[in-house]
């Protein structure tokens, strides 16, 4: 882990806590002594930070998509990202999630977890969850079948669909259920769900497989007034127990979720802070909301 991560990390976490930081340098190092157990399948966020990028650039055919982006995400934050199209949004997802690599820069998970070592699908099974805009569910299985199949076991495939669930599997899909808002739904085909109601699942289906992070790519496009509601209350639930980033273009959506909001432009980072902040700074004026 980096020093200046480090020290960051620590401050933030003081800064919360009304505490001096303790177990760092002055210069950002660790202090003699300091150390940390992480348990197996645990991510180390004892510095404040669950994500950290660090001057992350990556170039598409001499064109720049990501140039020196820097941030970082709290454990338990939920993050709105918005920016013009070609921001680099979804790019900067595509870096996160192992499916491109950066040309430069540094891409941690927690403060031990180099991201920019791993594989796609070793990424996820560290505990990265990402919902694309489009929702993908298998529509011709129940929403029962979706969650239950999702359901993160040590099984291939194939016998994942013919494993019985243990108690404890039981109630954690039934929680789901009721924190997707399809409780009252689930034993209808997924494929005829609405849309929103498709969303909820494929977020349910991330859930089963108990992530730290999700990624969430324009979640409320194409919904209805009632269907992007009540997504807002399911994220603001699952803000604490897991940190989110969410890219969005609705402001509404935004401002019912957002405590802190990044505007990305031109592959790094334009302004950032509150919402009524960044819709205030006459940069983003210019090129994202508008005159």
């Amino acid at each position: 882990m980096t020093p200046d991560l480090m020290d960051a990390g620590a401050r933030r976490v003081a800064a919360h806590q009304g505490l001096p930081p303790t177990g760092l340098t002055e210069s950002g190092g660790r202090a003699a002594g300091f150390s940390r157990l992480v348990a197996p399948g645990e991510v180390d966020v004892a510095h404040g930070r669950i994500l950290y990028l660090e001057d992350v650039s990556v170039s598409f055919d001499g064109f720049k998509a990501i140039n020196k982006l820097s941030l970082d995400i709290a454990p338990g934050e939920l993050r709105c990202i918005i920016g013009p199209n070609g921001a680099g949004k979804t790019t900067m997802m595509d870096i996160i999630t192992g499916k491109t690599r950066p040309d430069e820069g540094r891409v941690f998970f927690g403060s031990t977890i180099d991201l920019l070592r791993h594989k796609e699908a070793e990424i996820a099974q560290l505990g990265i969850g990402r919902k694309f805009q489009k929702p993908t569910v298998f529509e011709h299985l129940t929403v029962f079948e979706n969650l239950e199949l999702a359901l993160k076991t040590d099984k291939g495939v194939k016998s994942s669909m013919f494993f019985r669930l243990d108690s404890a599997q039981g109630d954690r899909l039934a929680e789901v259920l009721h924190t997707i808002h399809l409780a009252d739904s689930m034993s209808r085909q997924a494929g005829n769900l609405s849309h929103g109601q498709k969303q909820w699942l494929e977020i349910g289906m991330l859930l089963m497989q108990d992530p730290k992070l999700l990624l969430l790519d324009e979640p409320v496009a194409g919904m209805t007034d009632e269907e992007t509601a009540r997504t807002a209350e399911l994220f603001l639930t699952l803000k604490g127990r897991h940190s989110l980033m969410v890219v969005e273009h609705d402001m509404s959506f935004i401002k019912a979720i957002s405590e802190i909001v990044t505007v990305l432009c031109d592959g790094s980072v334009l302004a950032q802070g509150t919402l009524d902040q960044v819709q205030a700074d006459e940069r983003v004026i210019e090129v994202y909301l508008g005159r």
